[in-house]
């Protein structure tokens, strides 16, 4: 009978125990303050109702109330202890009589059971409830069976009792370590999913602000990952990207370079640089400086390559800029050395070449002649009008007037080729800062130009209007004969003409002028559909 009633306190015990551990499980881990009190009241409630629950044995009662004494003296403390027995004592003394050994052996208890906590500090939990279930078991002994001869001759029912106390403190530090070792492993494990997050959003925070292509491949060239500046840089939404082959976007000229270099980096593992364009939604192609890594998976095979992709246009432009400075540096060296070498046996020859023409009258040859002669002069002024500083005076200038002008010299050339100028201007008045003659040679440069291009004759559409930020826009549109679309990137480079007699000075000497002048010229054409050239000039303010 004794043994159901102890089993069905240890139940009870437990219950009592894990209850708040589960609760606190699920609320939110915030140090409590004055925990010992809260604790040390909560045990002694523990207490009171396993006395509730007590065995009754010829007048004696017992029962496992110092289990959770000891636990609450192990884990937290005398305070905390000393308030569960206060508890645990009043309520036995309340159920039953013979206080006199129930307060001799509380106040025994008591002071071992201080001085161990306060002796042992640097015990863990487990070690000081062995030694307080220890001290327990001596007094026990010493005062229950012995100096108060209760039960003498029944030793088994105070085994039985002290070994009930035993397995409540026992089941009591299993379900407390229990929950210490899950909630510091629930700690670990938040602090390992922080750590997570905070990384991921930092990696995520780079790779959806930065203006890189960021992709991975797998190995059957196809996209898994891409990041958001994609959709910025290439102009294609999430949907047309996603489970996309790469080879999809490339320019057919690159294809077979990537393809090859990504099986090389496939067969040796090894990390590899590679300059490829991507075509943009708008049907433009823009070119990218490429770092592919390739990432190891099981067994050593490379799985993945990530890309990281980095748009160098303007990198690309920068750099012919620089080198048609160089170019431009170039031809201004050689023109100053080789023009004045020509110039003065070239006026030697020529005036001979008149003289003969004089005295012998005019001749299909000496016409021949001096109309080479005159080419080499026009080359030799245009090679000087590079190599040599101009002296430069800025005035305001109104640009009709000086388009104005500039037709009124060229109105005779194109009425014997049959072509017409169609003049239209938003405003009367175009004012901007520079210099006259070399505005009117550009003029003349680009107007010349097209009515060369217009052999059968046609119309030269001029329109000056204003444009955004102060500026104004002069475009000439011929009907010429065009230009295909890859050559004119090639527009006013030296000594690069399409004409059959041309130099390639006229543009790059149009180029370094409107450049000084803070402005641009472009050029847009397809063959058999006419030329286009816009000329951007600051206005005055």
């Amino acid at each position: 009978m004794f043994l159901l009633d102890y089993i069905v306190n240890l139940s009870i015990f437990s219950l009592l125990v894990s209850t708040p551990l589960v609760i606190r499980s699920f609320i939110n881990h915030k140090p409590i303050k004055h925990v010992n009190l809260w604790v040390g009241i909560y045990g002694g409630i523990v207490s009171v109702i396993l006395i509730l629950l007590a065995i009754q044995e010829q007048g004696y009662t017992y029962d496992i109330r110092y289990a959770p004494i000891i636990l609450v003296f192990a884990y937290l403390g005398p305070i905390a202890g000393i308030i569960t027995a206060v508890f645990g004592l009043m309520a036995r003394l309340l159920s039953s009589g013979h206080w006199e050994p129930a307060i001799i052996g509380w106040i025994v208890q008591m002071i071992c059971f201080t001085f161990i906590c306060y002796n042992f500090k640097k015990f863990t939990p487990i070690r000081k409830a062995i030694l307080l279930i220890a001290a327990y078991i001596i007094i026990y002994v010493v005062t229950v069976p012995i100096a108060f001869n209760i039960f003498r001759d029944n030793p088994f029912f105070h085994f039985q009792y002290i070994l009930f106390v035993m397995l409540g403190v026992a089941i009591g530090v299993l379900l407390i370590e229990s929950y210490v070792k899950l909630h510091r492993l629930n700690n670990r494990l938040s602090d390992m999913y922080r750590m997570v997050e905070a990384s991921e959003s930092k990696y995520r925070l780079i790779a959806e602000n930065t203006s890189d292509l960021i992709m991975v491949m797998d190995k059957e060239h196809s996209l898994t990952y891409f990041s958001p500046s994609h959709e910025v840089v290439l102009g294609f939404q999430c949907c047309e990207l996603q489970e996309a082959k790469l080879c999809k976007f490339l320019h057919p000229h690159d294809i077979e370079l990537f393809k090859d270099t990504l099986d090389r980096m496939f067969e040796t593992k090894k990390s590899e640089s590679i300059e490829f364009r991507l075509g943009h939604k708008n049907g433009d192609w823009i070119e990218f400086e490429s770092r592919c890594m390739p990432v190891k998976g099981e067994n050593d095979d490379i799985e993945h390559i990530v890309i990281i992709s980095r748009d160098i246009s303007e990198r690309k432009r920068s750099e012919e800029i620089l080198i048609q400075s160089e170019k431009l540096s170039i031809v201004g060296e050689l023109a100053a050395g080789v023009a004045h070498e020509i110039r003065n046996p070239l006026t030697t020859i020529k005036g001979f070449v008149q003289l003969y023409k004089w005295e012998n009258g005019v001749d299909e040859i000496n016409e021949l002649l001096l109309s080479e002669l005159g080419r080499i002069e026009t080359i030799t002024s245009e090679m000087l009008t590079l190599g040599k500083p101009q002296a430069v005076q800025l005035h305001r200038t109104n640009v009709r007037e000086l388009l104005e002008n500039t037709l009124e010299l060229l109105s005779p050339q194109a009425h014997m080729q049959n072509i017409q100028f169609i003049l239209s201007v938003e405003e009367a008045l175009f004012d901007i800062i520079g210099e006259k003659n070399q505005l009117k040679q550009v003029f003349l440069n680009v107007f010349k130009n097209a009515i060369e291009a217009m052999p059968d004759g046609g119309n030269i559409h001029i329109r000056l209007q204003k444009a955004e930020a102060n500026k104004c826009v002069l475009s000439v549109q011929d009907e010429g004969v065009g230009i295909p679309e890859e050559l004119l990137p090639r527009l006013g480079e030296p000594f690069y003409s399409l004409k059959e007699k041309g130099t390639g000075l006229g543009l790059m000497i149009c180029n370094k002028i409107i450049k000084q002048h803070h402005g641009s010229i472009t050029y847009q054409s397809k063959a058999q559909q006419g030329t286009l050239v816009e000329i951007v000039l600051p206005l005055a303010s």
